[in-house]
């Protein structure tokens, strides 16, 4: 203990989480203190413009001096909300090499250069939590790290992005379309001005990449993530997948697959008997299914200024407990070194949607098709519109680059008109 001298915080970032990380600071500051064992003081606040008005911060504490203040003698930690790589990576790492106990909520730092941020955490010997990169306030990565330490884990499947669980959700419910979904989110404020890493994947993919990597033990980095948005998603794929008693959702799936790991985010339909089905609005719930501890399930608001601002005040808390103590917390485990499969050889099932010639016999080459790429078909329901019918057609499951060969030869055949939709099924299959 260090006889209840404070230990001293620098955030770097005054925006929707480092204002209610500083508030939270503020406003349990007597509870911190006991629970941590001495008392927590905020000692300064980077941001890029002091100008800006910020309601309920102490302009005292603000100054655009961000390598100064990560870097100064009096404190002890120093907690990352920014965002990015750059500047982020550059100030993490010189508070590490200058003894600083880290917290970030910077998953796209962890994805891209995560290899190099824990291996200077290791050389330093530092501190580094980032419980609030992932799902928000769910407390997930920390039972993944220390809690299933014990355990193998086979399955880690869940909606990571509140933005995109949103816009699926309204779509499912109202009937609307993506972009009208999308203005709506936009304008209730739970996607950006600019959607682009929301919408096309690549928030999730970021979020998938540390899942993968706490769970299997093995390094894994944005670009092993097979990803995929929710633009080509349409109503027609929600009418459908509501006929099939299923609903669309973007999943991040991260399992083990034979000798090696499957890691990959896309819109997939699930039934509507999954609980993940119920997951509705701007929340995120994640399956955790392990060896000995079976099937675990974590929910709850997975982004937010104040719900991310208590993920970070939990990692604050555990880091100056270290601290107090002479030690630091369990290092990211890369042990088994599994390798990452590419998205071919990954087993899945498709729901195919085809604009067919309304005449007979038009099945027959489309089966053969499948089973030219060994792909077996699980469900074929047609409906006639014209001279036009709709085949859709839900195998069972094969390996990814077969199901993708199978579409690729479809789309040549003389009866196909078009291949509407494709998109991939997860859940227990139902009885043919």
């Amino acid at each position: 203990m260090n006889g209840g001298k404070p230990l001293k915080v620098a955030l770097l970032g005054c925006g929707a989480v480092g204002s209610q990380v500083a508030r939270l600071l503020s406003e349990q500051a007597n509870d911190l203190s006991v629970r941590v064992g001495a008392p927590l003081e905020l000692a300064g606040i980077a941001v890029r413009r002091l100008s800006h008005q910020r309601p309920g911060i102490d302009p005292a504490l603000l100054t655009t001096d961000a390598v100064g203040l990560a870097t100064r003698p009096d404190v002890d930690i120093v907690v990352e909300v920014i965002g990015g790589l750059e500047p982020a990576r550059s100030l993490l790492l010189a508070a590490m090499k200058n003894g600083k106990s880290l917290v970030t909520a910077n998953k796209a730092l962890l994805a891209e250069q995560g290899e190099e941020i824990h291996a200077a955490s290791r050389e330093h010997g530092a501190d580094l939590y980032y419980e609030a990169a992932v799902a928000g306030a769910i407390p997930l990565l920390r039972p993944l790290r220390e809690s299933l330490a014990g355990d193998t884990v086979h399955r880690v499947l869940g909606i990571v992005n509140g933005t995109t669980n949103f816009i699926l959700d309204r779509m499912d419910t109202s009937g609307a379309d993506f972009s009208d979904a999308l203005e709506e989110a936009q304008a209730l404020g739970y996607a950006e001005a600019d959607p682009t890493a929301d919408i096309e994947g690549f928030d999730a993919a970021a979020k998938a990449t540390i899942l993968a990597g706490l769970a299997f033990h093995t390094r894994v980095t944005a670009a092993d993530v097979h990803r995929e948005g929710i633009t080509e998603v349409t109503a027609a794929d929600i009418a459908s997948a509501r006929q099939l008693g299923r609903i669309v959702k973007l999943l991040a799936i991260c399992e083990r697959s034979g000798s090696g790991v499957a890691v990959r985010v896309h819109p997939a339909m699930i039934p509507r008997t999954h609980p993940l089905a119920a997951v509705g609005g701007a929340y995120n719930a994640v399956f955790v299914e392990a060896a000995s501890a079976g099937s675990l399930m974590f929910y709850g608001a997975g982004a937010g200024g104040t719900p991310t601002a208590s993920a970070v005040l939990g990692d604050i808390v555990a880091v100056a407990r270290n601290r107090l103590a002479g030690t630091r917390g369990p290092e990211l485990s890369t042990y088994a070194e599994l390798p990452v499969l590419p998205m071919g050889d990954t087993l899945t099932r498709y729901h195919v949607s085809l604009d067919v010639d309304d005449r007979p016999g038009v099945l027959a080459p489309v089966a053969e098709a499948f089973a030219r790429h060994g792909v077996s078909i699980q469900a074929v329901r047609q409906a006639s519109r014209g001279d036009e019918a709709q085949l859709v057609i839900v195998t069972h499951e094969a390996r990814d680059a077969a199901l993708a060969a199978t579409i690729s030869e479809l789309t040549t055949l003389p009866a196909v008109r078009a291949v509407a939709s494709v998109m991939r099924v997860e859940g227990e299959e139902e009885p043919s």
